[in-house]
């Protein structure tokens, strides 16, 4: 019988980066392979019962920024996973600039770059039903717990770094449930709630990445972009956007010329401490002649 190749994934947060991600590990399950995925500690209480074919490996998230890649990259390789199979599900890493493919950039959202260079059709982003084992009973608590009577909207505006003050007079008809994260660890439990909901309203955040990934049946889908365009991701379901009265945008982008500048003094500095070897491993499951090798951005979500 031949052992199944150890597969890793280096994207250790957010949540709405990790469910993004998903379905690219299901890919790989699916095929066959064990699937071994270092994540932050805070974040295994969404996962660990709900995604129970990953091997999740918790990770400390500390000050010096470890967690993005040195340390998960140390885990996956204590458990036998060997650098050709890792999977790196970030656009760019100011720590390893070397491993980035600046080229797509321009013509790839952040998400649609985590498909690519996985080889993954990106139409699999939208299958995140199959990735998950839901609890009816928890999900069944919280609804309880939130007392729901009547037609209702799910809201969620506060995520990780940034807060949206939205008059929401115009819901005057509707209950308004607001996201509170201290309800639940897991992410998961709001399936019902969200289901059941006549609208939602939310910023670019993992709330409206699980609602547009599980193509949930809410009539009316509000959402508010936080970051420039680049940074935010495809949407697959009929949204109307809220236009942002409250700077929530966050206008940075990815520039392209201090990046190859980067990348090309790393690859210096490599030549130099490899005695003037210029190749460099891509770190992708896969081999091209492509001028750069290739890698993801930095978690922002």
């Amino acid at each position: 019988m031949t052992t199944p190749v150890k597969r890793g994934i280096i994207q250790s947060r957010g949540l709405g980066d990790i469910i993004i991600a998903l379905p690219i590990a299901r890919h790989y399950y699916d095929l066959g392979e064990d699937i071994y995925w270092p994540i932050c500690r805070e974040f295994l209480g969404s996962f660990a019962t709900s995604v129970p074919w990953v091997n999740w490996l918790p990770i400390d998230t500390d000050p010096q920024g470890l967690f993005f890649y040195d340390k998960p990259l140390e885990e996956l390789r204590k458990v036998g996973v060997v650098d050709d199979d890792i999977l790196y599900l970030y656009q760019f890493l100011s720590s390893q600039p070397e491993l980035t493919d600046p080229e797509l950039f321009a013509c790839l959202k952040f998400d649609q770059y985590k498909y690519w260079t996985s080889q993954v059709p990106f139409i699999k982003k939208w299958t995140l039903e199959s990735c998950i084992t839901r609890d009816g009973l928890r999900e069944a608590a919280l609804r309880d717990k939130l007392k729901l009577k009547g037609e209702y909207a799910v809201v969620h505006l506060q995520g990780s770094t940034c807060k949206a003050n939205l008059d929401l007079s115009w819901l005057e008809n509707l209950a308004i449930v607001n996201v509170d994260e201290h309800l639940t660890d897991n992410i998961f439990d709001w399936i019902a709630v969200l289901k059941g909901a006549k609208v939602f309203v939310g910023i670019d955040s993992v709330f409206a990445n699980l609602v547009d990934s599980l193509q949930l049946p809410i009539p009316e889908k509000y959402w508010l972009r936080r970051s420039g365009w680049d940074l935010t991701p495809v949407l697959g379901m009929d949204w109307m956007m809220i236009e942002n009265t409250e700077n929530l945008t966050d206008p940075k982008r990815v520039v392209i010329e201090e990046v190859i500048k980067a990348k090309e003094q790393a690859l210096q500095s490599a030549r130099k401490g490899s005695g003037g070897d210029t190749t460099l491993r891509s770190n992708v499951p896969f081999q091209s002649a492509q001028r750069y090798p290739q890698d993801f951005m930095r978690a922002v979500k």
